[in-house]
């Protein structure tokens, strides 16, 4: 492709020169950290815009705090804290923590169960001289910004994978996606200047939910079969109407480039170097969102289409991220750990320029005051230690192949079961989900009834016939607008192929016999 960008193993190679270099990471109890401390150099780029312009009150008035800057003393030897409410490890009722699990490559649950490794966690194992993080450090307090364990692995983690192009980009663990989001919302807009988001037309129902309490409207742009179509929203940011709208033109976009959550639409790399262009256009700041960035897959029904067998041949399959493309810093991702590891470890992080990551990190010490130490421990235990980074992309690359049969599956069902007369689909090319789009203008009450109406009729003759669907309606950007088409959203993340071919089967007949 057009896009070139190292090879992720030298890359690799690279970082564990320089860990080799700069010897065993030491950083105790809420020792501070930022991107600097472990990229590599970032000769020849240039640095970030300035976004003062973009950021809300609430943001420009928050400070550091206090507390939190005082830890940086701690580090000084011969020191005898009174300052800081932090616990003596002593006191924490955890000695050690055990996990089972998989040894690269063998990611399956039988050879877990067979060949796992079991590695343990324990409260002193820095000053035991058995690893650079501990529970001792891990159950403490720490900085907003996460541990410096993982902020290491992080950044290095983005180095591989997104290369930006500017120099002084940053990352910044966060408790989710979901988290995140309120809280770079809440950053960039103000409801006090009626500021509002501009996002795909159907787009992710949480972080709607998220947004309009904060009194900013969201509104949508029209997508295709690759999300965003960049001229459509251009004509809509240029022929803005503040006094119709009731908000003034948005300064912000939400996105879900990959594997778009509720229409499965993937932006391929010429799409995102549009959008970016209209971004620039209207000055724009982007959200990218990106929890189903590793699920990307062959496309379906391509027996021909090579699988990645190496490290090196996965990342180059990827489509590329905003941040890889983004030579103003006017990008946020938003990355995660939910898809591709476990939801319930609430850990993630966001990428964004210096500035904006010093601004959330303001947010941060004052909401969730950084992720879980818990998560933090035992994933930097799976990730750093066992794995490393080339494991790591080995289990993304396992991770690609179980969501590529899935979506077959699931696939397959839809062939086999539904109207095609009436239903219609795209095969994604990442993600958990298949919009399934339903032609009403072939409905015998078509223009007699509200599509909301036969929307609901079909959704509860699902649940009378033993299958749940996720209603297109649920999905909208501007909710309180009518409903336009009829469509409904199914996952293949969590139900067996076989259970899911009863489920479209029974989708199917409820489909049928609201149209006879």
């Amino acid at each position: 492709m057009a896009y070139s960008q190292l090879h992720a193993t030298k890359i690799i190679r690279e970082i564990q020169k320089r860990r080799a270099e700069a010897g065993k990471l030491v950083a105790g109890v809420a020792a501070a950290s930022n991107s600097d401390m472990f990229k590599g150099p970032q000769n020849g780029k240039p640095n970030a815009k300035r976004w003062d312009n973009h950021l809300s009150e609430e943001s420009k008035h928050r400070q550091p705090c206090a507390l939190k800057k005082a830890a940086k003393f701690l580090k000084k030897p011969g020191l005898v804290s009174l300052g800081g409410g932090i616990p003596s490890s002593k006191v924490f009722p955890f000695a050690e923590l055990s996990m089972k699990v998989p040894v690269v490559p063998d990611f399956s649950e039988d050879a877990t169960a067979q060949s796992g490794v079991k590695e343990t966690i324990g409260k002193y194992d820095i000053q035991d001289g058995k690893a650079e993080y501990d529970l001792s450090i891990a159950l403490n307090y720490g900085q907003a910004t996460g541990s410096a364990q993982m902020i290491r692995f992080l950044t290095e983690h983005t180095e591989i994978v997104c290369q930006p192009p500017y120099a002084d980009w940053a990352v910044c663990q966060t408790i989710g996606s979901t988290g995140a989001l309120e809280q770079a919302v809440r950053m960039f807009c103000d409801k006090n200047r009626r500021d509002s988001i501009i996002t795909e037309e159907f787009s992710f129902s949480s972080a709607m939910e998220t947004i309009e309490p904060l009194g900013v409207r969201t509104f949508g742009t029209p997508i295709d079969s690759e999300g965003i179509v960049p001229e459509a929203m251009d004509e809509v940011l240029s022929n803005w109407d503040e006094s119709a709208r009731g908000s003034r033109k948005p300064h912000v976009l939400y996105t879900v480039p990959t594997g778009q959550n509720p229409t499965g639409a993937t932006q391929g790399i010429e799409r995102r170097r549009a959008v970016y262009a209209v971004a620039q256009k209207h000055d724009l700041f982007i959200i990218e969102d990106e929890p189903y960035y590793f699920l990307q897959m062959e496309p379906y029904g391509n027996d021909n289409a090579e699988t990645p067998a190496t490290v090196d041949e996965f990342v180059a399959s990827l489509v590329p991220s905003y941040v890889s493309i983004d030579k103003d810093g006017r990008v946020m991702r938003l990355d995660s750990f939910s898809k591709v590891l476990a939801p319930g470890s609430r850990l993630g992080w966001v990428v964004a320029s210096q500035q904006l990551i010093e601004r959330y990190q303001r947010h941060a010490e004052v909401a969730s005051q950084g992720p879980s130490g818990f998560s933090q421990v035992i994933l930097h235990k799976l990730l750093d230690e066992t794995w490393g980074h080339e494991g790591y992309l080995k289990w993304l690359m396992a991770m690609r192949t179980e969501y590529t049969q899935k979506r077959n599956a699931l696939i397959t069902s839809c062939e086999k079961h539904l109207p095609r007369e009436l239903v219609s689909w795209t095969p994604p090319a990442a993600g958990m989900f298949v919009w399934l789009t339903v032609d009403h203008t072939k409905h015998p009450d078509h223009g007699k009834r509200r599509l909301e109406e036969i929307e609901q009729e079909i959704f509860d003759a699902c649940i009378d016939a033993g299958v749940l669907v996720a209603r297109g309606s649920w999905f909208r950007a501007e909710p309180h607008a009518p409903l336009s088409g009829l469509c409904f959203r199914a996952t293949y993340a969590m139900a067996t192929p076989e259970n899911m071919d009863v489920a479209i089967s029974r989708f199917g007949k409820a489909v049928r016999r609201s149209f006879t």
